[in-house]
């Protein structure tokens, strides 16, 4: 589509819809930003922005003030069924993500990675393959920076690896990876996609553009990521933690391997090479091997950047040993999954805080999992009451209520004794008292240094 000298909306002003904006200006279009958060800051977006060509717009838009729009482009954090975006349809006007923007008006080859969790351990690892070997790459997406950021920067040269959220698949048009991946599938995000069948098709979005010469990299060992190879075009190549595969990238013995017909063709790593802890990173790393070596790089390259990995920030990240107790900072564990294997990956007697926003999942296998190894477990934000009664139903009673993170960094401290751990991995999302999971991640880690 050609947008010079045309008007386009852009929904949300935030990070994601800003980067949007900024991409349109550039290419000549006429944006109307708006956002419907009556306290959203007009002057900063404006000056931001910093074009003559640029408008803001708090509310919601009216049918009068379509006349002239050519595209509305959604920020990832608003729905595609939010009621606003029936007006666009009535009127014929297309509806495109903010990836879907990047991508039309980006360059090069794109490897997309989305799933419940492991995104963006993976992403950021396939990312560090890639500069190994690539000169022109860039890591966008979810991960943090906007795709909508880096597209006028690519050339044809380029590989561009995307950490991509269900949430940006919902309104994609021509996107089309040249390899993508569902890493796993689990429950997350209810409340916006209603039910697993919903969500697990979005996520399958991801790969709904690709033809038979392209690659999907899909989980084995996760029955719907499994069964998603029935539905695509692409290649499927699987990867197993738990498998011997005839074909695909897998674990023998004590080594990651590519196996083809049931022979092995060639050894990535030994398991004992990792720096990653947690078997859930051995999960990751096989995908993104896969990912890498379908994407052109050599297996030399890859056991290269994978045995020196040590993992990516608030995702069981090492903070600091107070007192002979071991603090370790999983605010990235926004989901029961994702928590499960924070849990799973200590050692020691942990004492647990979670808690936060609320996405109508359900706590139970979290908890089932806490196998003894929870000492205490400390509870704050909008579902820890939620949280308690799911614990109590299950028979584990060393609850601690408090009221924020900061409390629950200091009654841990009191608690704990010398050989415990402290995790934080909240099993939610941060968003009833944070503004990302970053934020929380790294007032944990303040709260730690300043014991």
């Amino acid at each position: 589509m050609n947008v010079k000298g045309k008007e386009v909306m852009v929904a949300g002003a935030g990070k994601s819809g800003i980067a949007a904006a900024k991409l349109l200006l550039g290419l000549g279009a006429k944006v109307i930003l708006f956002d419907q958060n009556e306290s959203c800051d007009k002057q900063r977006v404006m000056d931001e922005l910093a074009s003559d060509n640029a408008s803001i717009m708090i509310g919601t838009p009216k049918e009068e003030q379509l006349q002239q729009v050519v595209l509305l482009v959604m920020s990832p954090g608003i729905s595609i069924e939010a009621p606003f975006t029936a007006l666009f349809r009535n009127n014929n006007i297309p509806i495109w993500s903010e990836v879907e923007l990047a991508y039309q008006f980006g360059k090069g080859r794109l490897a997309a990675i989305t799933g419940t969790n492991g995104k963006t351990t993976t992403t950021t690892l396939v990312g560090e393959i890639m500069k190994a070997y690539y000169d022109s790459v860039f890591v966008v997406g979810n991960i943090g920076t906007p795709y909508t950021k880096a597209s006028q920067l690519m050339t044809d040269d380029t590989v561009t690896v995307a950490e991509i959220s269900s949430f940006q698949l919902e309104s994609i048009v021509d996107f089309e990876p040249t390899v993508s991946a569902v890493l796993n599938v689990t429950p997350d995000h209810l409340d916006r996609h209603h039910t697993m069948e919903m969500y697990a098709q979005t996520k399958l979005e991801i790969a709904s553009n690709q033809s038979a010469d392209e690659v999907i990299v899909l989980n084995y060992d996760d029955d719907i990521t499994r069964a998603m190879a029935d539905n695509v075009r692409a290649r499927v190549v699987y990867f197993s933690r738990r498998e011997l595969l005839d074909d695909g990238v897998c674990v023998e013995k004590d080594a990651m391997v590519l196996r083809k017909k049931g022979n092995t063709e060639l050894t990535f790593c030994k398991l004992s090479e990792l720096k990653l802890l947690g078997v859930h990173n051995v999960e990751n790393v096989l995908a993104a091997a896969a990912i890498s070596y379908f994407m052109g790089v050599p297996a030399e390259v890859i056991h290269n950047v994978v045995t020196q990995f040590m993992g990516v920030e608030h995702r069981i990240e090492y903070v600091d040993t107070v007192d002979g107790v071991d603090y370790y900072n999983d605010s990235k564990g926004t989901n029961p999954d994702a928590a499960i294997k924070g849990i799973q990956a200590m050692v020691k007697p942990t004492l647990l805080i979670g808690g936060g926003y609320d996405k109508k999942v359900p706590f139970d296998d979290w908890v089932a999992c806490f196998d003894g190894k929870v000492k205490y477990l400390v509870l704050f934000g909008e579902t820890a009451e939620k949280i308690r009664n799911a614990a109590v139903a299950q028979g584990f009673s060393d609850i601690i209520m408090v009221s924020d993170l900061q409390e629950a960094v200091n009654i841990c401290a009191v608690k704990a004794e010398p050989g415990d751990a402290v995790l934080l991995s909240p099993a939610c999302a941060s968003w009833d008292m944070f503004d990302s999971y970053e934020q929380r991640g790294n007032l944990f880690k303040e709260y730690v240094k300043a014991l």
